[in-house]
């Protein structure tokens, strides 16, 4: 009654004004009646505010009590966030009278000085160029505001400019328009570049010490881009270099020894200085050294180079191998590092793969050859083999990886194609005679500021010739060989029309060894190896028209006794196929391993392609190793225990043949002695198990040991 007689009085004062309420004002204005009334009143009544609880039925009042919204209240359905009651009321329980909904900004309006203010993680917020906190504002216990973001400067300019200091600068993370930071960035980045190389992460300081650095220059109260702005624009007048950074000052060390020889930004390689990266992060799969090869440059990265890394990281290398040796030869190597000084001293770095040239060092050194596989146990820690990374020619990478054999598997035939688009232009294409002129052994361009050298060579397209450029000398001599021996059929396709359906004996040969080689597959394997051998044998490859012909004259000259004498070798050698076949067969269960050991034997002497593949030197040779098989099955039952006792040995050399040419393939190595020892074992077969067959000179097993000991250097 008393509230609206207050208003009955108030309101008849507003009409005797002449006042009048306006329709379109009316929410506004009851809505700051409504809060200027309840404002009004949370300051008599601040102690009976409340919070709703999280479970919502009651609210949390000032200094921890809990209370509820009275049954007959308005508000009991609407749970309001915060409430303001006239009174609180105990009976069963706590209850709150007379409520309202008020907003907390009203309590700290009111409450002024009674509120309690906390603030927490200051930070730099480069959008506002300034340092921020949050503040949390509470009164009696209840949280009004929990988290909002303010100025820190003015409440506690120490910190804000610690933080300043901190987050900002060092960091390099205000938009300053002072030229120090791009310095200073740079500055820090290759003293960081110097760990990466030294492989330590000691040498440049610690944030502190930056932090420091800038705390002696920038004054106190400067914590705000602003002020830091006009402060520095003032200093830089007097001094320009007040804020830049000296190496010094960067280093902890002096890492003199990392250099620009030691550690190079670059390696020389396919003719060109492709970039070097340094990482120091063990773990990482790009830990240590990375080279990045253009694809078009693949196929011509010496692989021997990368054993070698840099000159700087190469002794860590060497450590490391000389350590993995047997005790016995370790112990006479010490003091390790200074055999890995005279080492180096004495080998020049890239002449052969490091692992080789510290054998060849160790054999000089200890006076004994140390295995080639004296390693192949030992995991190469990540960061001692060079990384490669294969980029396309906008920079993107393709592959990486530390196996340099496995990218050239993947992407090596995009690399060929890749560089004979970058090369000099020379490509035709249809060509069945030798009517291009001269075709030069090699050709360099530059292309995209990078030099080119390219092997151009002939073709085979099967129907016709074409010429490309080749990435690599090897790569372009085989296939300059096979496009020779391309052209020169065309040029003799009359005189070779004799043996294009097979010569002397064919078809019985290919009748005995149809059960192993397609007669179609024979008769191509034939013809190519004759004329492989009748139109190049052993001659040059000729580069100019001129020899060009020359070579087709010799090749008509050649043909027909090299084609009669190789069909009449294949009938010998489907004879004694057929032969030890035929004996095979017949074996009993009991002498199975045996005629699996056979058979094994058999078949890499003779498979589809063997004429082409097989050097024509070792051709003549061939029926007499198949013979020799034969009488070795003959004569097994007359002493068992002696052919086993041989065969024991014979086997072990096969496998270390078969290791080491397995070893060769995935490395993508080619080694002429390995194939020459293949064919001095099976001399030693035929000298063990038919000496009546007799062989081209003496065989033994001190002679396989020295020749084995000559690929170990």
């Amino acid at each position: 009654m008393e509230w609206r007689d207050v208003h009955a009085q108030l309101a008849a004062e507003i009409a005797e004004q002449g006042w009048q309420w306006s329709p379109e004002l009316a929410p506004t204005i009851d809505a700051a009646r409504y809060a200027a009334i309840h404002q009004a009143l949370l300051a008599g009544l601040l102690g009976n505010i409340g919070m709703r609880s999280e479970d919502g039925d009651a609210f949390l009042g000032a200094r921890g009590i809990r209370f509820f919204l009275h049954p007959g209240s308005g508000l009991a359905k609407k749970s309001p966030k915060w409430v303001l009651a006239a009174e609180l009321v105990e009976t069963s329980r706590l209850y709150a009278r007379c409520a309202a909904r008020v907003e907390p900004e009203w309590i700290e309006a009111v409450a002024g000085e009674r509120v309690t203010r906390d603030y927490f993680e200051p930070h730099w917020d480069a959008d506002r160029g300034e340092v921020i906190a949050s503040e949390r504002v509470q009164l009696y216990g209840l949280t009004l505001v929990p988290r909002r973001k303010v100025s820190f400067a003015a409440i506690d300019p120490g910190i804000a400019r610690e933080v300043f200091l901190r987050e900002a600068l060092v960091p390099g993370a205000l938009a300053t328009k002072g030229a120090f930071l791009a310095h200073n960035r740079r500055l820090i980045a290759e003293v960081a570049e110097l760990e990466h190389k030294a492989r330590r992460q000691d040498v440049l300081v610690d944030e502190k010490a930056i932090a420091a650095f800038y705390a002696e220059r920038v004054p106190e109260g400067v914590a705000t881009l602003g002020a830091f702005e006009r402060w520095r624009e003032a200093a830089e007048r007097t001094d320009p270099t007040v804020l830049h950074l000296t190496r010094d000052a960067l280093m902890r060390h002096a890492a003199a020894h990392v250099t620009e020889d030691l550690f190079p930004e670059t390696m020389a390689m396919a003719g060109s200085d492709l970039p070097l990266k340094y990482r120091f992060a063990p773990g990482h799969a790009l830990d240590g050294l990375t080279l990045t090869v253009p694809l078009a440059l693949l196929n011509q990265v010496d692989a021997g180079r990368l054993t070698w890394l840099v000159p700087g990281m190469v002794r860590e290398k060497v450590t490391f191998y000389l350590k993995s040796l047997p005790k016995a030869l370790r112990n006479r190597l010490v003091p390790l590092p200074d055999a890995v000084t005279a080492f180096l001293e004495a080998t020049p770095s890239g002449c052969d793969a490091l692992p080789d040239a510290l054998r060849a060092w160790l054999r000089t050194r200890l006076g004994e050859t140390v295995p080639a596989g004296v390693w192949d146990g030992e995991a190469l820690p990540a960061h001692l083999a060079v990384n490669v990374r294969v980029v396309d020619a906008a920079g993107t990478e393709l592959a990486s990886g530390r196996d340099l054999a496995a990218l050239r598997a993947k992407l090596g035939d995009a690399a060929q194609l890749s560089f004979a688009q970058s090369g000099p232009s020379l490509e035709r294409r249809g060509l069945r005679t030798w009517d291009f002129g001269d075709l030069p052994a090699s050709l360099t361009a530059v292309r995209n500021g990078r030099r080119i050298t390219g092997y151009p060579a002939l073709v085979d397209d099967g129907d016709s010739v074409s010429i490309a450029l080749i990435d690599t000398p090897e790569a372009a001599a085989v296939a300059m060989r096979a496009g020779v021996v391309r052209l020169v059929r065309f040029a003799l396709k009359d005189a070779l029309a004799r043996f294009e359906k097979g010569g002397p004996g064919f078809a019985q040969s290919a009748l005995q060894l149809k059960t192993v080689i397609a007669t179609d597959k024979l008769l191509a394997d034939m013809l190519a190896a004759v004329c492989d051998r009748a139109f190049i044998g052993d001659d040059p490859l000729p580069r100019t028209e001129t020899a060009f012909a020359e070579q087709v004259r010799r090749a008509r000259t050649r043909l027909p006794a090299v084609g009669e004498g190789a069909f009449r070798l294949l009938a010998t050698i489907a004879t004694a196929h057929q032969v030890l076949t035929h004996r095979l067969s017949g074996l009993p269960p009991a002498m199975s391993r045996l005629a699996a050991e056979i058979r094994a034997r058999r078949d890499d002497l003779v498979y589809p392609g063997f004429f082409r593949t097989t050097p024509w030197a070792q051709l003549g040779h061939v029926p007499r190793y198949l013979a020799a098989l034969d009488r070795r099955l003959a004569k097994y039952a007359e002493n068992p225990a002696r052919d086993a006792r041989h065969a024991g040995a014979v086997a072990d050399w096969w496998r270390r043949y078969a290791a080491r040419a397995e070893g060769n393939r995935v490395a993508g190595r080619i080694e002429p002695g390995l194939e020459n020892f293949r064919w001095l074992l099976e001399e030693l077969s035929v000298s063990l198990f038919a000496q009546e067959l007799k062989t081209p000179f003496p065989v033994s097993y001190k002679r396989v040991e020295r020749a084995w000991a000559e690929l170990e250097r």
